[in-house]
């Protein structure tokens, strides 16, 4: 079928709007209308080959829409169902099995390097072969294919058109702090990086009755609107400041739990510092160079470090939940977003690297 994509090409550092062909569902898949798409950070690493995905692809992975049809073998969802698209696993692994698919053992190679190369999912110019099946969808284009695995169905009073960035970014915020950090009530927190995920952990910190709530950013606007989400303590990161202090100097003795979002390796050492007596550590993205934790402070001080997928989350529960919250009032993620023509996603692809809009999110023409 004819699709309009957004492709990655080898040597460019800017998406290309074209006219692909998309190959035909098969028994296991589905094909999804996508009528909203949110940016990540991780498709602009992709864009620029940091992330080893082959090229040309499509690329995309915060989809939402409408199902169009099934494969024979689909039981999950049925034309017409609302959808959050989120990333894919084997379903299968021990870590699939024991619930915890953010983990899974095809993880890279579902994701990010093309394990169903020339399956259902791929497109087409002309003969030009296109890689599909980035984290399992490829919704930068105004159709998708997917699978039962990575396909959440919602309820139809939900706003579907944002709903995709549930699908990644804030799922894997606030599932570092709901799931994987465990914040409880009454507990301290500082948050690295208030983007996208940042501020989704932000929210499930206020969320959880969190007594403090320090965020931590270069960009002033990112904290003015972590200010709006609830942060208690602002701080503007920079070479002059020691984090870790100012932290301290926020709340004395300082936080039970940290998650950085950056992958600065300075970041991870300030958000290191800044715990208290077993404290917790999270990061989602790899840390840089300049990420030294010592261990004889870390075993004194009963601290621990551990990285997060997804949010330690299962996707066909907390999606869900997390939009029930949204429509109490409980998790106001819109706030985040801004809204553009599919077409301009080179405009906010540099908008968000200016600091000028949070989350971008790609909407579709008829």
């Amino acid at each position: 079928m004819k699709v309009r994509a957004a492709v990655a090409r080898e040597g460019r550092e800017q998406f290309s709007i074209e006219d692909l062909e998309l190959s035909e569902p098969g028994p296991n898949d589905i094909l999804v209308r996508i009528v909203g798409v949110g940016l990540c950070h991780t498709d602009v690493k992709a864009l620029r080959g940091q992330m080893g995905v082959p090229k040309p692809a499509v690329l995309g992975h915060e989809g939402a829409g409408i199902i169009e049809r099934t494969g024979m073998q689909v039981k999950k969802v049925k034309p017409g169902d609302p959808v959050v698209l989120t990333y894919d696993c084997c379903g299968q692994c021990h870590a699939c099995a024991s619930g915890s698919p953010a983990y899974c053992a095809q993880t890279n190679a579902l994701n990010f390097e093309d394990a169903r190369e020339r399956e259902p999912g791929f497109y087409r110019r002309g003969t030009d072969f296109i890689h599909g099946h980035f984290f399992g969808q490829s919704s930068f284009s105004n159709y998708a294919i997917a699978r039962e695995q990575n396909t959440i169905p919602v309820r139809r009073d939900a706003p579907l058109e944002i709903l995709g960035i549930l699908g990644c970014s804030v799922q894997t915020g606030a599932g570092a702090i709901l799931h994987s950090l465990a914040a409880q009530e009454g507990e301290r927190v500082a948050i690295f990086g208030v983007g996208s995920v940042g501020l989704g952990a932000l929210m499930a910190a206020v969320l959880c009755g969190c007594r403090e709530v320090v965020a931590v950013d270069v960009l002033e606007s990112r904290l003015t609107m972590a200010r709006q989400l609830g942060a208690t303590g602002l701080i503007l990161a920079s070479p002059r400041v020691r984090t870790a202090q100012e932290i301290r100097r926020l709340v004395p003795g300082g936080v039970d739990c940290a998650l950085d979002t950056t992958g600065r390796g300075d970041s991870c050492q300030e958000a290191l510092g800044s715990l208290r007596t077993k404290g917790r550590l999270g990061f989602v993205t790899v840390p840089a160079e300049g990420f030294q934790p010592n261990l004889a402070t870390m075993m004194l001080g009963g601290l621990s470090i551990r990285g997060i997928v997804q949010g330690d989350s299962v996707p066909d529960a907390f999606i869900p939940h997390l939009i029930d919250l949204h429509l109490e009032g409980r998790f106001p993620f819109d706030k985040l977003v801004t809204k553009y023509p599919f077409e301009q996603i080179n405009q906010a692809v540099a908008d968000q690297a200016a600091g000028r809009v949070v989350k971008p999110l790609f909407t579709f023409s008829p």
